[in-house]
């Protein structure tokens, strides 16, 4: 226990680490030549997700839907277990429930749709949509039954939870008349255009312990699924399979085991060849370890099983223009597994969080550009526990209300409008040398990702200091020359997340780290977790068109330049 406190020690405040190397830092010089499109700044990244689909109507998971649907120029697609698993909607770690479907004591089935449309409205009073996932199985439908309820709380066997819920059906018959229910239900209560909107997927990672059959079963599932979405709507999109890990020999089989299926095999419902296909979706996860007592991120990893995954789809000529979607896409597997009992888990409340998301998804651009994919989506599974202790290490975006560090990642994301465009420099990394070896070298990857709007005569850089390894460092001076800029002068607007800035952690750290804050104290760290500017707006002069911004940026630090002229 001792050793344990220790570490969290190290981890939660890694400034306290004896710094090794005090010299100052090379400069990095980066170039953007707004001039040199690269291809649309698609909000791949306005996608989220969470196991437990009850926290979506309470009251912070309310606030926090609300904060997405506002950070994002498009609607937010939104991804949760549990929409069809049996139970009076009692919210749980790692469980959900609806009661959608149950029987009557003659076996008649009895469809209830109260607490899906509550989940619903929820997001379709936000402007958001659902990608809705079909599952899990009902307790009365499924074909090994008991036990069903977990009760499985952090730091216990993950296969606690896998339970009735994960099996096939023992009638597919009624499975598929429940899916033809709900998808006539929610035409009726939404209507067809918006129904039309969304994309409706079967399960979650099936190649897992998720699912209790086998891969011809889930195809014969989804088979049974998509029929039936089809004949309640024969204009909705469909897809999956959802497979996690696909850089893996056995997600990779499965994955094209269901290509093949949806392309050439033989379907359970109409005897026909094929299976209806509008979209593709996989997962892919990183691994934090703890190495010499601190946090070491792996985000090759995760980048090796996107790669993976563009290449399988743009292997078949049929699919290999679909739109792919990451349906789980994040630094590791359990979102509900806390640092105190899970202590690699540490990175989530602070910086180290935000500068890798924004890494990441810089790269998930760029490996789409490589593959030459249709790359629609990358779904940050991470969303809100509530009624938990304050910071306690989930895999969120906010804690009881309190926005986290990486949430402002994605208010940064959502000012990036129009078309990225060229970045070069003396850069330490690419993006094939993150997928292969990740970041790993003395040098952190400072790079950036930039975008410029034609149609509102604005620019944006994203710039981070990136490094796996969770170690104090000198702040790095940065060189950003944007190029291209048809104007005389520009105004530049200055965001940054550091640990002083747009960062509630670290307030709440110098408070005392309170599990019980006053009011006046909620409110100082719901203003801290707000983004913030590092200085105030500047009109700078442009020379030749172009413009020369300079920065220290801490490890572990991003910021944006929105320039407007």
């Amino acid at each position: 226990m001792k050793r344990l406190f220790a570490l969290l020690g190290v981890l939660l405040f890694p400034g306290c680490l004896p710094v090794a190397a005090q010299q100052s830092m090379p400069t990095v010089a980066i170039q953007v030549d707004l001039s040199k499109s690269k291809g649309r700044m698609d909000p791949v990244w306005a996608w989220f997700g969470y196991d437990e689909p009850n926290y979506t109507y309470m009251k912070d998971g309310k606030k926090l839907l609300s904060e997405l649907a506002a950070l994002s120029p498009v609607p937010v697609y939104v991804r949760a277990h549990n929409l069809l698993t049996t139970g009076d909607g009692t919210p749980a770690l790692k469980w959900g429930s609806t009661n959608a479907y149950t029987e009557d004591a003659n076996g008649k089935p009895v469809y209830n749709w109260t607490i899906i449309d509550k989940i619903f409205d929820t997001y379709i009073q936000r402007g958001m949509k659902p990608l809705a996932q079909i599952g899990f199985m009902p307790e009365a439908l499924s074909s090994k039954p008991q036990p069903y309820r977990h009760h499985w709380e952090p730091g216990q066997p993950y296969q606690k939870i896998l339970t009735g819920w994960t099996y096939p059906p023992k009638d597919y018959q009624k499975w598929a008349e429940l899916i033809y229910q709900w998808v006539t239900h929610s035409v009726k209560r939404y209507g067809k255009a918006e129904v039309e909107s969304w994309y409706w997927e079967l399960w979650n990672e099936p190649n897992s312990g998720y699912w209790g059959g086998t891969p011809e079963e889930y195809q014969k599932l989804y088979d049974y699924s998509m029929d039936a979405v089809r004949r309640a709507l024969p204009t909705a999109r469909v897809g999956g399979p959802h497979v996690t890990g696909p850089a893996g020999k056995g997600a990779a089989a499965f994955l094209n085991a269901f290509l093949e299926h949806c392309r050439s095999g033989k379907n359970a419902v109409t005897g026909k060849t094929g299976a209806p296909l509008d979209f593709v979706a996989f997962h892919a996860k990183g691994a934090p370890r703890i190495i010499d007592g601190y946090v070491r991120m792996n985000l090759g990893t995760q980048l090796r099983d996107i790669s993976s995954g563009f290449q399988i789809v743009a292997s078949y000529p049929e699919f290999s223009r679909l739109p792919i979607i990451i349906g789980e896409s994040d630094p590791e597997g359990c979102a509900a597994c806390g640092m105190h009992t899970n202590p690699e888990n540490a990175y989530r409340n602070g910086t180290l969080y935000s500068s890798y998301t924004a890494a990441a998804f810089a790269r998930k651009y760029e490996l789409a550009d490589y593959h030459k994919v249709n790359f629609k989506g990358a779904v940050s599974w991470s969303f809100e526990f509530e009624d938990q202790p304050w910071f306690y290490g989930f895999r969120d975006l906010a804690t009881n209300g309190v926005d986290k560090p990486v949430l402002n990642v994605f208010r940064m994301y959502g000012m990036m409008r129009g078309n990225r465009v060229a970045v070069d420099g003396n850069l330490a990394y690419n993006m094939l040398t993150v997928r292969d070896s990740s970041v790993r070298r003395a040098a952190p990857d400072i790079n950036a990702l930039a975008a410029r709007d034609t149609t509102r005569n604005a620019a944006t850089v994203m710039v981070w200091n990136y490094h796996d390894d969770n170690l104090p460092a000198p702040d790095s001076p940065v060189s950003v020359t944007v190029n291209g800029i048809p104007a005389a002068q520009v105004k530049v607007t200055h965001y940054r997340i550091d640990q002083t800035h747009s960062n509630a952690y670290t307030v709440w750290q110098q408070m005392g780290s309170p599990q019980k804050p006053t009011p006046q104290q909620v409110a100082t760290l719901g203003k801290a977790g707000q983004l913030q500017v590092l200085t105030a707006p500047e009109t700078v002069q442009t020379t030749g068109g172009a413009v020369q911004l300079r920065t220290a940026l801490p490890r572990q630090g991003v910021s944006l330049y929105q320039l407007t002229w």
